[in-house]
């Protein structure tokens, strides 16, 4: 039985894995959401994200949650797992990670509303849980941005 998804060009799904050592957007790939009419979450938990402190080179580990609303176009999950896992050999700071991945995700599917929060662990006896979120702008969801942007409580 032929899936429906192997006319839309995705390069990924159904291969062998090929990681990439260092960050990599290009890897990222969409699919035709079949109900953009609908508003309705989408998410992704990443428990086993890592990047390198762009100062000391050691492993920084974190839980990335990726949630949206999606317009016309989705994020594979596996382009996605692949992309996150570009990260480990790529140093930047916390912010930086959860911002750029966001960005990211906004430029590819420029989804109707999307927010990325990163736990990461301890180092140092600090935990650091940057968030970022985006709204289409002109729409109720850049209204949704503010608003859970100023709710939003750091806790775990």
């Amino acid at each position: 039985m032929a899936n429906n998804r192997e006319n839309e060009g995705l390069k990924s799904l159904g291969k062998k894995n090929e990681y990439l050592t260092d960050y990599n957007p290009d890897i990222l790939e969409t699919f035709e959401n079949k109900h953009p009419e609908n508003d309705y979450w989408v998410q992704f938990n990443c428990p086993e994200f890592t990047t390198l402190c762009p100062i000391t080179g050691q492993p920084d580990f974190a839980e990335i949650k990726i949630m949206y609303l999606p317009g016309h176009k989705m994020v594979e999950s596996k382009s996605l797992k692949l992309y996150l896992f570009s990260f480990r050999n790529h140093g930047d700071f916390h912010e930086d990670c959860v911002n750029t991945i966001m960005k990211d995700l906004v430029q590819l599917m420029k989804p109707k509303y999307i927010e990325v929060l990163g736990l990461f662990t301890p180092r140092g006896g600090i935990s650091i849980y940057p968030y970022a979120n985006y709204g289409k702008p002109n729409t109720k969801y850049e209204k949704l941005a503010e608003d859970r942007l100023l709710q939003r409580q750091m806790v775990k």
